[in-house]
C-alpha cells in the first residue's frame, strides 16, 4: 500500500467528509474515492459506510485505522526527523492553535526560534473536534486553548493572551442592529458546536444555560470542526456563534455583524500540553511565553 494512500485513509478517518480530506490533503475528491476503494478491494471489507449525507468508520475501518494511526506516525516521524537533520535542526516542536494564527503571537513563535535556532517550531491551526485528542495521540505537542482545562494527564502552562467575546450574526439577522447583546437573549438562537468537546470545556466558551436557566441550543449538524466553515453557516443565517474578538482581524466579511458580549468573560488562552510527554522544547516554549508576558488583544 502507498503511504499516500495510507495518509488519506487515516485523514478522511478523522474528517469523516470526502470534501475535506481531500481539500486538506490538496487532491481531488476523485483520488480519495479512488484510494479508500482501492484499499477496501484489497482487505476484502467496507472500511466506510456511506450515505448521502454521512460518512463514518466501520468495525473493519476502526480496526485498521487503530492499527496504521501508530506505524504511520512513526513512519512519518522518521522521516521528518531526516528532513531536519538534513537542515542541521535536531528536534522540532509541534504546536496546535486555537486562536488565530494572528500577527499578535507572532513574537511568541520568532523569539522561539531566535534563541534555539538548532529547533525547528510548526504551528498549525488547531481542529474542532476531539481537541484534546492531538494531544493525546501524539499528533501535536502543545495547544494553545482557552481555560479551563482540567484534566487529570495535562500541564497546563503560562498564559499567551486574553480576549473578549463577541456574538457573530448574519447580516440580515434580527440582532444584527444591537449595539450588544445579553447572555440572556442567546437562548432565541441556535448555536454551532461540535464533536469530541468536553461539556465543562464547552460550557467554559458558552455556557449550556442562561443567567435565568433558559438551555442555549446547540446543533451539531450546522458546525463543522474548521471555524471557517462555521462562520459560513453563521453568513447562511443557519446559526449564531461566539468567538474570540480577535477573529475580526481575521475575517473581514460584508455578510456578518460582530456584536459585543458584555455579559461573557474574557477568554484566556494558555499553552497546555501532556505532562508525560513534556521535555526540553516544550519547558524552552513556556520560558519563552513566560519572559514576553500575556499579550491582550
Amino acid at each position: 500500500m502507498e503511504l499516500r494512500d495510507i495518509e488519506i485513509f487515516l485523514v478522511l478517518a478523522e474528517e469523516l467528509h470526502f470534501g475535506r480530506t481531500a481539500q486538506r490533503l490538496h487532491v481531488s475528491q476523485a483520488r480519495v474515492s479512488q484510494a479508500i476503494k482501492k484499499q477496501e478491494r484489497r482487505i476484502g471489507a467496507e472500511l466506510f459506510a456511506r450515505t448521502s449525507r454521512t460518512v463514518r468508520l466501520t468495525e473493519v475501518g476502526r480496526q485498521f485505522r487503530d492499527d496504521l494511526q501508530p506505524v504511520y506516525a512513526g513512519l512519518h516521524e522518521s522521516l521528518e526527523r531526516a528532513r531536519l537533520a538534513a537542515r542541521g535542526i535536531t528536534a522540532q516542536l509541534r504546536v496546535s492553535l486555537m486562536p488565530f494564527n494572528v500577527a499578535d503571537l507572532h513574537p511568541y513563535w520568532k523569539a522561539f526560534r531566535a534563541r534555539y535556532p538548532h529547533w525547528g517550531l510548526q504551528v498549525r491551526q488547531a481542529t474542532l473536534t476531539d481537541v484534546f485528542g492531538q494531544l493525546r495521540n501524539g499528533a501535536m505537542d502543545v495547544l494553545v486553548v482557552w481555560l479551563p482545562v482540567e484534566e487529570p494527564d495535562f500541564t497546563v502552562g503560562p498564559i499567551l493572551c486574553t480576549d473578549s467575546r463577541i456574538l457573530a450574526v448574519a447580516a440580515d439577522h434580527r440582532l444584527a442592529e444591537r449595539d450588544s447583546v445579553p447572555l440572556e437573549l442567546l437562548a432565541d438562537f441556535p448555536h454551532g458546536t461540535a464533536h469530541g468537546l468536553q461539556d465543562y470545556w464547552e460550557d467554559s466558551y458558552l455556557p449550556f444555560h442562561t443567567p435565568r436557566g433558559r438551555p442555549i441550543e446547540r446543533i451539531m449538524s450546522a458546525a463543522s470542526d474548521t471555524s471557517d466553515e462555521l462562520i459560513s453557516h453563521v453568513g447562511m443565517g443557519d446559526i449564531v456563534n461566539t468567538f474570540p474578538s480577535h477573529v475580526t482581524r481575521h475575517w473581514g466579511m460584508s455578510n456578518i455583524r460582530w456584536l459585543p458580549l458584555p455579559d461573557l468573560p474574557a477568554l484566556h488562552f494558555a499553552l497546555v500540553w501532556r505532562t508525560d510527554d513534556e521535555n526540553d522544547l516544550v519547558r524552552a516554549l513556556a520560558d519563552t511565553v513566560r519572559d514576553l508576558g500575556v499579550f491582550r488583544f
